[in-house]
């Protein structure tokens, strides 16, 4: 299944992709993609309904994030070993974790906004997975019992923020309008996740161009590992790493302006296509 959340922001209903690509409404069977609607039992009841039955969406309606009510925003850094050589850093021997503030979730084709006073705001693809059941000390060999499915993340980046600026890389991940996922979440009975296309073009030009077949952590342990040191919730999102291309690795490196535009696509997850303003 495709679901989807649409409409107004802040007014989001829920819904999922018919066959034919259309929005079905999903309001009248649950209050929201979220929760515990995300576990195998929600999943397994929304599988169940015709969606010929639902009423189509309006037409041009606006896709939200594709998760409500998102607790923990969870990031893993320099999962790729050539996005780690193009950051000048080691590929780590344990995944590097860091929050993204949930607050800056957004929707797929919502305009990012670059901080005030940002020279250094950058782009990433990243493949997205999103928690389905309450997942604590799992092993490796259970973990993807726990997850619902995946979608894409553009995990936008403050460079200056996350690496000049002392402490941890929170302080430039999180900014406002820096988490766009979706168009979708796509369940995982529809993906594999061992070797997906994964590309980020701006203003037209493709400047990342990867496979999540490189991912130095695969997703089964990513969510076992995640699981020792907190509880992950339904709804949870783990933004896995991204592969190389990004601005800070060019020569010279180069930032995201306003007016720029992006388009961010993983295969068999749909694309994002966002326009950059200044915040």
């Amino acid at each position: 299944m495709k679901l989807v959340r649409f409409g107004a922001a802040g007014a989001e209903k829920p819904g999922l992709i018919d066959a034919d690509g259309a929005i079905r409404d999903l309001s009248g069977a649950v209050p929201d993609i979220a929760g515990d609607v995300l576990g195998r039992a929600g999943l397994e009841r929304l599988r169940a309904i015709d969606p010929t039955s639902l009423p189509l969406a309006p037409e041009g309606s606006r896709f939200g994030a594709c998760v409500g009510r998102v607790g923990n925003f969870i990031a893993v850094g320099l999962n790729y070993a050539d996005h780690a050589a193009e950051s000048g850093m080691a590929v780590p021997s344990e995944p590097v974790l860091f929050n993204k503030a949930p607050s800056c979730i957004v929707g797929p084709d919502d305009t990012v906004l670059i901080p005030r006073g940002s020279e250094k705001t950058d782009w990433e693809v990243e493949l997205a997975v999103v928690i389905g059941e309450r997942a604590s000390y799992v092993s490796e060999a259970d973990a993807l019992d726990y997850v619902a499915g995946y979608c894409v993340c553009n995990d936008v980046s403050e460079r200056a923020y996350q690496i000049e600026r002392g402490g941890q890389w929170t302080k430039g991940k999180g900014c406002p309008t820096f988490g766009p996922i979706g168009p979708w979440l796509v369940t995982k009975d529809e993906v594999d996740t061992s070797d997906l296309a994964m590309t980020l073009s701006v203003n037209g030009e493709l400047v990342q161009n990867g496979s999540s077949s490189t991912m130095v952590f695969k997703v089964p342990f990513l969510v076992h590992y995640i699981s020792q040191f907190m509880i992950l919730e339904p709804g949870d999102v783990i933004t896995t790493g991204t592969p190389p291309g990004v601005g800070m690795g060019m020569k010279p490196p180069r930032y995201l302006k306003a007016g720029d535009r992006m388009e961010v696509s993983i295969a068999g997850l749909g694309t994002q296509r966002q326009a950059v303003a200044a915040g």
